[in-house]
């Protein structure tokens, strides 16, 4: 799952609005925050398939530490306690840790069964991968809903907060399509670069955009 995830990092702010937009989908994406990084030092460890579902080409053959049930509830507590421990506000704690799990969830609906339960445990999956229309039907409805609930409960301040979020929500959507209909990645390698880049340009331009909107009741 990618733009689902952002999803429930758009909805969130509408209870936890002294949370950037930027650190509500750093705990909504940590887990495919991690995984580039300890793939590039081979900590953990994907192949390149064609076929390997109708979705994705990729065999997540080892991700224990960035995508296990165990190890992200462990990464939810922490995460959660440094966001509530420098930010004051309600539910900080508890939103932040719920959306750092919900990537284990959410991929659990979408994987075939390699998402393990914690590091050499048994692995699950519902497998929803194996059929792109409802995939995508899933995810799409989820990404409107979300985006939808953060321009309800954000408004911009000035004509960068207008258009910075309509160009965020272009740029998700867009990287969504390309992820569908473009070519395999070349090498593992460069499905790491890629993936670290496009998470900083993300988390940057979020940030942006949250602080060119203001919270509304």
């Amino acid at each position: 799952m990618f733009v689902g995830h952002f999803a429930l990092g758009f909805a969130a702010k509408r209870v936890t609005p002294k949370l950037s937009l930027a650190m509500l989908f750093v705990a909504a994406q940590l887990a495919d925050l991690l995984w580039p990084v300890l793939v590039a030092f081979g900590i953990e460890h994907v192949r390149i398939e064609p076929g390997n579902t109708a979705f994705t080409p990729l065999n997540f053959v080892s991700y224990p530490y960035s995508h296990s049930l165990l190890l992200l509830a462990i990464w939810g507590v922490g995460l959660g306690l440094v966001c509530s421990r420098f930010v004051d506000g309600r539910y900080i704690f508890a939103i932040v840790t719920a959306l750092v799990v919900s990537h284990w969830l959410l991929d659990f609906l979408t994987h075939r069964p390699d998402l393990p339960l914690y590091p050499g445990g048994p692995k699950v999956g519902l497998g929803l991968w194996n059929s792109v229309p409802w995939t995508v039907a899933i995810e799409v409805t989820m990404y409107v809903a979300g985006v939808w609930i953060y321009s309800r409960c954000t408004r911009p301040r000035d004509g960068i907060g207008r258009r910075s979020f309509i160009g965020l929500v272009a740029l998700l959507g867009l990287a969504y399509v390309a992820n569908i209909s473009s070519a395999p990645p070349p090498s593992v390698p460069a499905l790491c670069v890629t993936a670290i880049i496009g998470a900083g340009v993300t988390l940057v331009l979020s940030q942006w955009v949250d602080r060119h909107r203001q919270f509304v009741v």
